[in-house]
Parts: C-alpha cells; structure tokens; sequence
C-alpha cells in the first residue's frame, strides 16, 4: 500500500482524521456542504438528500472538481479512489470521471475496509514476529543504529518525534490513526518471513502525543536486547549534533528570523516540563547554562556557545538520564544478547538477522 497513489473523496474533517501515506483529498463535498447533506438525510431521508448533494455540487463547482480527479488519475494510473465506505461519494465521482472520459478504479468497502485490513494485519504481524530490540542509554545514538540494520520499523520517525521529554519537532506529529495506518503499511513491507526477528528501538508506550498499540508495547517489555554503549563524551556530541545543530535548522526553516528563538523556547520549555522530577536546584542550573549557550549562539560567538551547550547536556545525561535508565532497564524482562558500540551493536543485529534468513526453508 506504501507508494500507491490514492485519491481520498472524503469532506477534509474526515480526512484530517485519518488517511493513508501517499493520499491526496480532492473531495466530492465540503465540510459544510457535507454536514448540509447529512441534516437534509436525518430529517427527509436519502431521496432529499441526493438531490440536496446534486444541487450543491454542480455546474462549475462540479467541473472543477471533476478536473481536479481526472488530472490526478492522469498523472497517476496506477492509483485507486475511496471514500469512507466505498459507496455513493466513490460512485459518483467515479462515473462522473467516467463521463468525462477517464476510467479509473475504485476501493471496494472504501477507507473503513483499508483502515481495517491494515489494523488486523497490524495486530497478526506483532503476534508471529519476534522482536529485538536496540537499546541504550540517551545519546548512544540508537536511531541511528536502526536506519542501518536490516529489517526494522523505525518508531520515531513514523511517530514524528524523537521519543524523548526534548523530542518534539517543529512539524506536527501525526494523528493516532495516520501513526497506526503508517505502522501497518511498515510491518506489510518488511522483507521475509514473519518469523524472522524485527529490530526497533527501546521506546516508552507513548512517543511523544501518539501511543503504541497495547500489543505491540506488551511484547516489547519482554524482548531481548541489543544494548549500545558509547562513552560519554560521544554522547554528549550526538546530542549536540541532534538537539542543537540540526534541530535548530529546523527552526530556521520554520522561521528564518525567528527560528533561533524559537528553537531556545523550545528547548527551555521542554527542560521546564522535566522540572519536578529534576528537581528545582537542578532545573535552575541546567536552565542558566541552557540560556547563556543559547545567547551565546545569537551573538555568533559559537564556540563558546558549544562548549556550554556539551555542559548542560552533560549533565542532563549523568543527573538525570542516565539514572532513568538505569531504573527502566533493570525492569525489562528481555534477556540481553549482546552489548557493544554503536557500530558492533548493528554488525551483530545485521549477523542475526542474516542467520534467521539463512535457517529458513525456501
């Protein structure tokens, strides 16, 4: 499904909802004209409502819209059009393209029947697959171990967060349904048998605003480890490459003036929401360094700026991190299989995915 091109009919608040990766809405109705419909069929029936749907949309709101999808069909012919159900909204709009003279397929039982394909063989992929899974202290750099082993469903980057109290991005996260629809679409294009184990990162149940499904979060607390470990200086440059560097460009690409601002904001406000379990002395430290390495950044006297921008992280990581880790490994019931670098954690995580292949009966 990943890749498909598909036309979504449905009125934009729907759409909002939940949608599937690599769908564009170019719907039958608006919202209120959608909502004009839906009071007209309530009260006179689907007759009433019809006609009601057929007056608003016509003469050069229907044209245009009509454009719209035979341009979309045009430019992608191997695609499909749904709306909720697969019934009138696909219908119509499909003869309608029809009558202008492009044919083009529909989704039988519609977005409802996609979402619940995806949902069950979601729910079947997390029960047959055994899972590994990359952990470590913050800054060992495990995302980046991830994007470098084979087979594996990256959480974070599906979730549009970086999983940690500072892991908000400037883009918005994706709603609860778009994160499940993306992470079934994920599982369906993993590569070889179910059998064969799927290495994700160490993550809470919540990622940021979005939540893993109860199933998938219950077998992680119990699946082995492959725990990375690098030394503390490293960490602290990964988190000044991460938080700091690109982070901040993101901002700047928000906001060219005000993106250093914002990014300092940010920052701030995250240290701020850790605040109780920091503890006041230790959120005041780390909130001083915070600011005078940020301010540093604004006058472009960037080494300075890093050098106190490694101190807070520094000790953010050895006060605070490292201990909450120490608490959260000590409870998961996953045996460790290897510990290593960065590097010998993916070449390890690479051999055992490559032996389960190798034992597989062809």
């Amino acid at each position: 499904m990943e890749g498909m091109p598909l036309l979504d009919t449905r009125a934009p608040v729907e759409f909002k909802k939940g949608a599937f990766p690599n769908s564009i809405n170019i719907p039958v109705m608006s919202d209120s004209e959608r909502e004009q419909v839906g009071t007209c069929y309530k009260q006179k029936g689907k007759q009433a409502a019809l006609e009601m749907g057929h007056s608003l949309v016509s003469g050069e709101s229907k044209e245009r819209r009509v454009q719209l999808w035979c341009d979309f069909a045009r430019a992608n012919p191997d695609g499909y059009l749904y709306c909720f159900r697969g019934g009138l909204r696909s219908q119509i709009s499909q003869r309608w393209m029809k009558e202008a003279g492009v044919e083009f397929p529909r989704v039988l039982g519609g977005y409802k029947s996609m979402r619940r394909y995806l949902i069950d063989r979601l729910e079947q992929h997390i029960d047959s697959c055994p899972f590994h899974l990359i952990s470590g202290k913050t800054g060992t750099g495990k995302t980046r171990a991830i994007k470098e082993i084979n087979r594996t469903v990256d959480l974070e980057e599906l979730a549009g967060h970086r999983g940690s109290s500072f892991g908000r991005l400037p883009a918005a996260q994706p709603t609860q349904i778009n994160f499940e629809n993306a992470l079934g679409i994920a599982f369906l294009n993993l590569s070889g048998s179910d059998e064969s184990p799927v290495f994700v990162e160490d993550e809470s149940k919540m990622i940021g605003c979005v939540s893993l499904p109860a199933s998938l979060s219950r077998k992680m607390q119990t699946a082995p480890l492959l725990i990375v470990e690098e030394k503390l200086e490293s960490r602290v440059q990964i988190i000044l490459e991460d938080y700091i560097d690109d982070l901040g460009e993101q901002f700047m690409g928000v906001s060219a003036d005000e993106g250093k601002a914002l990014h300092k904001n940010h920052m701030l406000e995250a240290l701020h929401r850790i605040r109780n379990r920091l503890g006041s002395e230790l959120h005041g430290e780390l909130a001083t360094l915070m600011s005078k390495a940020f301010n540093a950044d604004f006058r472009t006297d960037l080494s300075v700026g890093r050098d106190l921008h490694k101190q807070w992280i520094e000790t953010l990581l050895t006060r605070y991190y490292d201990p909450m880790y120490e608490y959260q490994i000590n409870r998961r019931e996953g045996n460790v299989l290897a510990r290593g670098n960065r590097d010998e954690v993916i070449e390890m995580a690479n051999q055992i995915s490559a032996s389960q292949f190798s034992t597989k009966p062809r």
